[in-house]
């Protein structure tokens, strides 16, 4: 069944009468006609505002006037396409323009555009709306990520577990940085003519100044002690197996010395200060045994100076390289994994609350780091041009006094000529069980519990090689 089509009829100026039909069916509702049902509405228009050219529901200015959809597409259409020289009115231009009778002449309704003001300079051909549209979109991205990046930083705050947990390896770490804050006050200069200089007739990359390495032996052991101390200061960290806290103190040991030197670099000398007491060039650091490793050091801690790390923020570094769950041989992978995520988080969160107008600081301090750890660990002891001087499996005695029966104290180093490595644990106090697995897996040393030093037959042995010193202990 076919519903009546209805004629509608108009009158033109001249009395002339025009006929159309329109279906008297009402039509099903499409997305479109939704659309345009809800269209927004700007809020400087008043609530009926209607198009100054045919009387419609305006939408916004368009062009310079408030116009509706219709007759903004029109004029747009015109000016883009130079259609208006083809328009010719068959009343000789005096057709009044409605929204009923709009689209019937299109010169009287191009004229009415201008008339009111539209302007045609704000119609852009082909190629500057597409850019007008890509810049609204660049605009309106950017905006999109300013905002979730302000909510991010409004959200991620340390909690009050968090703050506990950066108090606490805060706290550990004060407690175990040499000099504290006052390090530049009691900071002495390695004198200028060691270390510049490496030793001739040596291969390239394995030339090492004797003075120097001297001088970084004489701290360096101090400098694993202080490492150790801070980790046995984490709970987390004593809860481990003993067989993975050796792993975890063998793989972080450089590294974290290497950021405790590098948060130490002095702009003004160019230098870096090691275990909080000796301050190095670059050439001196690189001839006394670092080899390449002294550039990416001293090259983070350029880089580092123009962050203003904290106290805490370092902390929380050193606790996330000390629990690496990638070190071979660890046991408890997954146990690791878990506390390294609880000192990411609260890293993360606390350099949010912190550096919150600094963009993308946690990733660049991060990706500063992850240098630095690649070519530690490529310059491992042991590979070609890695790091000679700091071998603790080399030529090294060290000399080991437990204190407290479980937290390792003073190390004192000296050097044996048959390239073993002994540990002698002096004191009554010796460490037994884990403790003792611990001292051991991490100097690769075989410790043997003797006398005090200051008892005659000790110092008797001062006078003997340290070949032989070192068979009688072994014996």
């Amino acid at each position: 069944h076919r519903f009546p089509r209805a004629k509608v009829s108009t009158n033109s100026p001249h009395g002339q009468t025009t006929q159309y039909s329109e279906n008297a069916k009402n039509p099903r509702p499409t997305s479109q006609t939704l659309q345009a049902s809800v269209r927004y509405i700007p809020s400087y228009l008043d609530k009926d505002e209607l198009c100054v050219v045919c009387g419609d529901k305006a939408t916004g200015y368009h062009y310079r006037c408030i116009t509706c959809e219709g007759c903004k597409g029109f004029f747009r259409r015109t000016i883009q396409k130079n259609l208006n020289p083809t328009y010719a009115c068959k009343y000789e231009g005096k057709c009044v323009i409605d929204k009923v009778t709009r689209n019937q002449c299109q010169e009287c309704r191009f004229k009415k555009c201008i008339a009111v003001g539209m302007a045609t300079d704000l119609v852009l051909d082909d190629s500057k709306r597409l850019a007008k549209r890509k810049l609204i979109e660049e605009n309106r991205e950017r905006r999109r990520r300013e905002e979730l990046q302000k909510t991010a930083w409004d959200r991620l705050e340390p909690t009050q577990e968090e703050w506990d947990l950066i108090r606490m390896v805060t706290e550990a770490h004060m407690a175990t940085n040499a000099q504290g804050n006052h390090w530049k006050q009691k900071r002495k200069f390695l004198p200028e003519d060691i270390g510049q200089a490496s030793t001739d007739n040596a291969p390239e990359g394995s030339k090492v100044d004797i003075e120097a390495f001297s001088q970084f032996t004489k701290i360096i052991t101090p400098a694993i002690t202080r490492v150790v101390d801070f980790a046995k200061k984490l709970p987390m960290f004593c809860e481990l197996p003993c067989e993975d806290q050796i792993i975890l103190l063998k793989g972080c040991c450089m590294e974290i010395m290497s950021l405790r030197a590098a948060v130490r670099y002095d702009p003004e000398s160019e230098t870096l200060t090691l275990n909080g007491e000796m301050a190095v060039t670059r050439g001196q650091l690189k001839n006394g045994g670092l080899g390449v490793v002294s550039d990416a050091i001293f090259d983070l801690g350029v880089s580092l100076s123009s962050f203003n790390l904290d106290d805490s923020e370092v902390a929380l570094l050193q606790a996330v390289i000390l629990l690496s769950s990638d070190r071979p041989g660890l046991t408890s992978v997954e146990r690791i994994e878990r506390c390294q995520e609880e000192f990411l988080l609260a890293f993360e969160h606390y350099i949010n609350y912190r550096k919150h107008k600094v963009a993308h600081f946690w990733p660049k301090l991060l990706m500063k780091w992850i240098s630095v750890c690649v070519c530690v660990r490529v310059c491992a002891p042991g590979h070609p041009g890695g790091l000679r001087g700091m071998d603790l499996e080399g030529e090294q005695l060290l000399r080991v006094h437990v204190v407290e029966g479980t937290q390792v104290g003073q190390l004192e180093q000296q050097f044996g000529e048959d390239g073993g490595l002994v540990g002698v644990v002096l004191g009554d106090e010796a460490p037994q069980g884990a403790d003792k697995r611990l001292l051991q897996g991490l100097h690769g040393v075989h410790c043997v519990v003797q006398d005090p030093p200051r008892a005659p037959h000790m110092q008797s042995q001062n006078s003997k090689t340290a070949t032989e010193r070192n068979a009688q202990l072994r014996a």
